[in-house]
């Protein structure tokens, strides 16, 4: 460390972002599943994990404890400065969770 108190890593304005990104995605999908199970029911989640978490401590526990699980790994990466995979993850999130739900939700 430094005497800052710093790691001994630069901030970087890209890893700023795309955790914030990341975050993002994870409220988003946290929220547009549950929303998508009130509507549709639980047999509408493709996750089979979380839909056997679902069924087993409810609807809005398994989504914290999976979305907690996420952030937590999220910010793993983030402290290792593994700021791409985090984009990838970003994309994945966006293009296989938001993405579906947000059209099936708003355009179905």
């Amino acid at each position: 460390m430094d005497p800052t108190g710093q790691s001994g890593s630069a901030p970087s304005p890209f890893g700023d972002l795309i955790i914030v990104l990341f975050i993002a995605m994870q409220v988003l999908d946290g929220a547009l599943t549950y929303v998508g199970v009130q509507v549709f029911g639980r047999s509408v989640e493709a996750n089979p994990l979380l839909f056997w978490l679902m069924q087993t401590v409810g609807d809005g526990a398994a989504l914290a404890v999976a979305k907690s699980v996420a952030l937590g790994l999220g910010a793993f990466l983030h402290f290792a400065s593994l700021h791409r995979a985090i984009a990838v993850l970003v994309a994945v999130y966006l293009a296989a969770a938001v993405g579906p739900w947000t059209h099936l939700l708003f355009f179905y």
